[in-house]
């Protein structure tokens, strides 16, 4: 077959046609794909333990792959019950923080006042007309949560049968994608199966590591701080971390909101400094000491990433765009013509230092060359 070289604009227009169209097909299938991404990597971090129930103890493979779900559904459910003990615990001192806010707006009147030459007539009937346009719009509120939380267990129901699917049929899955290309490079496809399975379990265990020394520390800090639901806290904020640069600040905003209403305005310049240095600890020590730097992401392609994620898939995109990157880049940096696009991914790198180069064995281990 003769080979035809299309122009430039031509190669462009298709490329960005392309886009458009897994763009628009990611819009529409959001909750069949989502759950079905996620899924795939809890199928990665579960994978050790099928194959150790598998192997030693004999089970099948669906019952080890069942086994394995349960053990996650298990950890999923204790994180849950902790959280909503917590919330209930806030919850009984609502009276308290509704005074402390009806405090706090009172002094906030008062500045407002006294700096911009508004009276409090205006100030409340500023209030009076938005608090009767949020009534209007209360309907479409309560929809739209209602929506949100049959959509989430929906999600939920997706992402433990996937799980547990992906965990039963990996070696046909595994024989597909080993199968789909040519024999020539039915090696290179296994090593970037094996390579993907391994760093992207190592990121997902060092951010789960991450996670809990993270909470830790902003447990002991906005405990010796004083700061009431410092236990809340620190459990929003570990979990919240796991969304680059976005994900922190979130997790201050809340933490901010809750210190005000408990405590005044005097502990919240100490938590935002408290969330400043733990925040520099985590991103120059823990991440790559704990998380490592084995398929870094600059920050650039990162940021962007988390964008587009959440402008696809909203809080399900934000949380998968930076292993998925992970992976893209692993393709990238394995297959010649690609190599250029996982430069572009990646983070800039130490000329004088010198690199390792690693090789997988047939036993999907990493060994190192001299």
């Amino acid at each position: 077959m003769k080979n035809i070289s299309l122009p430039f604009y031509t190669k462009l227009a298709m490329v960005l046609f392309s886009l458009i169209c897994l763009g628009y097909l990611a819009i529409l299938g959001q909750s069949l794909l989502a759950p079905m991404l996620a899924s795939f990597l809890l199928a990665l971090l579960l994978l050790p333990l099928a194959n150790s129930l598998e192997n030693k103890l004999k089970f099948s493979r669906s019952l080890a792959a069942l086994c394995a779900v349960i053990v996650m559904i298990a950890f999923i459910s204790g994180i849950l019950y902790f959280l909503v003990n917590q919330l209930s615990d806030l919850g009984q001192d609502w009276p308290l923080l509704k005074q402390q806010a009806i405090h706090s707006f009172e002094d906030l009147q008062h500045w407002v006042s006294g700096t911009f030459h508004v009276n409090a007539h205006k100030q409340i009937d500023y209030l009076k007309n938005s608090a009767t346009s949020a009534v209007a719009t209360s309907a479409t509120v309560v929809a739209t949560t209602l929506m949100t939380l049959s959509s989430s267990l929906l999600f939920l129901a997706f992402l433990l049968l996937f799980t547990f699917f992906f965990l039963t049929y990996r070696r046909i899955l595994y024989s597909f994608l080993v199968g789909v290309f040519k024999e020539e490079h039915a090696q290179k496809v296994s090593d970037i199966v094996g390579q993907i399975q391994y760093i992207i379990k190592k990121y997902i265990v060092g951010l789960f590591i991450q996670m809990l020394i993270v909470t830790v520390l902003m447990i002991i800090v906005l405990s010796l701080l004083g700061v009431k639901y410092a236990v809340l806290l620190g459990l929003v904020t570990g979990i919240f971390n796991i969304i680059p640069y976005i994900g922190i600040f979130s997790a201050l905003l809340i933490s901010i909101l809750i210190t005000f209403a408990t405590a005044g305005a005097t502990k919240v310049l100490l938590v935002i400094i408290a969330f400043v240095a733990i925040h520099a600890l985590d991103g120059n020590i823990l991440m790559p000491l704990v998380v490592g730097s084995k398929v870094k992401i600059n920050a650039l392609f990162a940021f962007i990433g988390i964008i587009v994620g959440e402008m696809i898939w909203g809080i399900s995109g934000m949380f998968l765009c930076i292993p998925y990157l992970a992976m893209l880049k692993i393709i990238f940096d394995r297959v010649e013509e690609l190599k250029p696009w996982g430069i572009l991914l990646g983070d800039q790198q130490n000329p004088n230092k010198k690199r390792k180069v690693y090789r997988i064995t047939k036993k999907i281990k990493l060994e190192e060359q001299e």
